[in-house]
């Protein structure tokens, strides 16, 4: 390295140290030096990035603004070469931007000359892909450039001659050539070189698969560090750690920061705090009206509101802004698929592939349309890809499990069901699909230990605790039958929701049965007279009534010596209920 270049670097990493953000003004500076600096070698994301955090804080006065780099002798040696190929690079033309940067010395033309040979076959192996392939064959395209950078990069690194950008780029090459382990380390490497480049700590995330590589995992003491832990907590759904982080950082002084909001959107989105993610999104749509990023995920929240009208707008309004973009393309899927026309949901899906084949949201996305169209090997493709693209991706394993299921491939299932559970341990959709499972395939005791999971995270679907009261149905536990029906008809209304599920009803009926069976008459008439009020158990609960009627004038007396462990609430039966395992449930207000 130059000694300038060597000296300016150093700088920097003096200046990111320390996870404090006492000096903002400082670490303003910081951003702008690294915005700039990631412009100068074409890295447009990581210069956005830094771009949109320095704005949200202060402007900094004339005297403070960061000095204009200082220039080797290599650097002046390299400028016109540089100049020149940095606007072919601009217009997207690598190969010419290549050819003239041969032979320069100084670290940012080489940076630029190896950045442009890989952009370059990058972007013919999108083309090929998307000329020669439909979106769900799998590419065996390859960049044909890779194996040469590496062999280059890989001298450079021995010797240690890269900069942190250099060993960024080296680091995505050696990820694009599945070498994982050893892209790690460098990306690692290039974080404590430039502490300050966004991109290297955004691969890193992608790299992470779980909390136990993280800890192992020396990275540099740096505030970057903040923002970096609270992405990677958001990706790996520990959504409280991210929170907490996000907090921080807005306490910081990061509170005008879009991008910070934005992620707190995601991570509301990922926690399923749907109405949170809702307002915070519509507050950045505010503050930032063209802004494109994440608005897939809004649609995403949009579409399981059912709101079509705000989709339909959100729909419009990013077509205005640009058509071509994965986002928008995702977001008039969602809407198709809102309106149930699946075929041309997939389209657009198809289109967004097209535009970027790495894009995760689409391939799962995809994968739920065909399923919707019953085309069970289109979805599994499509699953498929979305995993190759993230492994953390939950909805993918989970949308495997369900085609697998529709294929009654039970083992399948529990794997891919098994998978999504260790993404989401709390999240009670996976751990009912997995009971459902393990009930095909008559391990019950697993089964039911699923479903009471299901039931303990906090079941969103309220399904588990009817599908636990079958279970000990069909085992002849019916004193825990019970209690599950009991603890499922509280939670139903305790919710206030209006009652639509079907299984009240078979509840209500179950329980009257068991109470009759107790000899409880005031319980079991209760129950019944509940059963009256849903068509599919109204004849039954009426029979039942009739027989307690009979049973009551042929002077049947209510059974006390039957130990019932669950009664009714006093508000049901007609005599005091003596002390229960189960806390009172008040249904007389409530008429279903």
């Amino acid at each position: 390295i130059g000694r300038a270049g060597a000296m300016a670097a150093a700088a920097m990493v003096a200046a990111a140290g320390g996870g404090d953000f006492s000096d903002l003004r400082e670490i303003k500076k910081q951003l702008l030096n690294v915005a700039e600096r990631s412009r100068e070698r074409g890295l447009q994301h990581s210069g956005k990035w830094a771009a949109e955090l320095a704005f949200a804080l202060e402007p900094l006065p004339l005297s403070e603004l960061p000095p204009p780099p200082v220039l080797t002798e290599e650097d002046a040696r390299d400028l016109d070469a540089y100049t020149l190929a940095k606007s072919y690079f601009d217009l997207k033309e690598y190969d010419r931007a290549a050819y003239f940067l041969r032979g320069c010395k100084s670290q940012k033309a080489y940076f630029l000359y190896m950045y442009s040979r890989y952009l370059s076959g990058e972007k013919k192996k999108d083309d090929e892909t998307v000329d020669s392939l439909g979106p769900l064959e799998k590419g065996q395209v390859k960049n044909e450039a890779l194996r040469e950078l590496r062999v280059e990069l890989s001298k450079k690194h021995k010797a240690q001659e890269l900069d942190g950008f250099g060993l960024y780029l080296y680091g995505v090459v050696l990820r694009k050539l599945d070498l994982v382990k050893e892209a790690i380390d460098v990306f690692v490497e290039a974080a404590h070189v430039l502490p300050l480049h966004w991109g290297a700590w955004l691969e890193l995330c992608n790299l992470i698969t779980d909390k136990e590589m993280l800890k192992f995992l020396t990275l540099p003491d740096t505030w970057m560090k903040e923002f970096f832990l609270a992405h990677i907590y958001t990706e790996l759904q520990l959504i409280e750690e991210a929170l907490q982080k996000y907090q921080s950082l807005i306490d910081a002084g990061f509170s005008k920061s879009t991008y910070i909001i934005s992620q707190i959107a995601v991570a509301y989105h990922n926690i399923r705090d749907i109405d949170k993610a809702l307002s915070i999104f519509n507050e950045l749509r505010k503050q930032d009206p063209y802004r494109i990023e994440n608005m897939d995920t809004f649609s995403n929240l949009l579409y399981v509101r059912s709101m079509k009208p705000e989709l339909s707008y959100l729909a419009h309004n990013l077509c205005e802004i640009d058509k071509y973009r994965v986002e928008t393309c995702c977001v008039i899927g969602n809407y198709y698929s809102l309106r149930s026309q699946h075929e041309k949901a997939a389209l657009y899906f198809q289109r967004a592939l097209k535009l970027n084949p790495r894009y995760l949201g689409a391939w799962t996305l995809m994968g739920h349309e065909y399923m919707e169209m019953k085309n069970t090997s289109a979805a599994i493709q499509a699953y498929r890809h979305a995993i190759e693209v993230n492994k953390r991706d939950y909805r993918a394993w989970y949308g495997l499990g369900q085609t697998y299921e529709i294929l009654k491939m039970p083992f399948y299932c529990l794997y891919y069901y098994r998978r999504a559970h260790q993404l989401r341990p709390n999240d009670s959709r996976m751990l009912v699909a997995l009971g459902e499972c393990y009930e095909k395939l008559n391990q019950l005791v697993e089964a039911k230990k699923c479903y009471w999971r299901a039931y303990a995270v906090g079941d969103v679907e309220k399904m588990a605790l009817v599908k636990l009261a079958k279970l000990h149905e069909q085992l002849n536990e019916s004193e825990q039958a019970a209690q599950c029906y009991i603890k499922y008809i509280q939670d139903i209304y305790s919710c206030g929701e209006v009652v639509e599920h079907l299984e009240v009803s078979t509840a209500f009926r179950y329980l009257a049965q068991y109470y009759f069976k107790c000899k409880l008459w005031d319980e079991a008439s209760a129950c019944a007279q509940k059963c009256c009020a849903f068509n599919d158990t109204r004849e039954e609960g009426k029979a039942l009534l009739r027989q307690i009627l009979q049973l009551r004038n042929q002077g049947e007396t209510s059974s006390t010596d039957v130990a019932a462990p669950f009664f009714l609430p006093a508000s049901l039966s007609a005599n005091n209920t003596p002390t229960r395992r189960v806390s009172p449930l008040n249904l007389s207000s409530v008429t279903p």
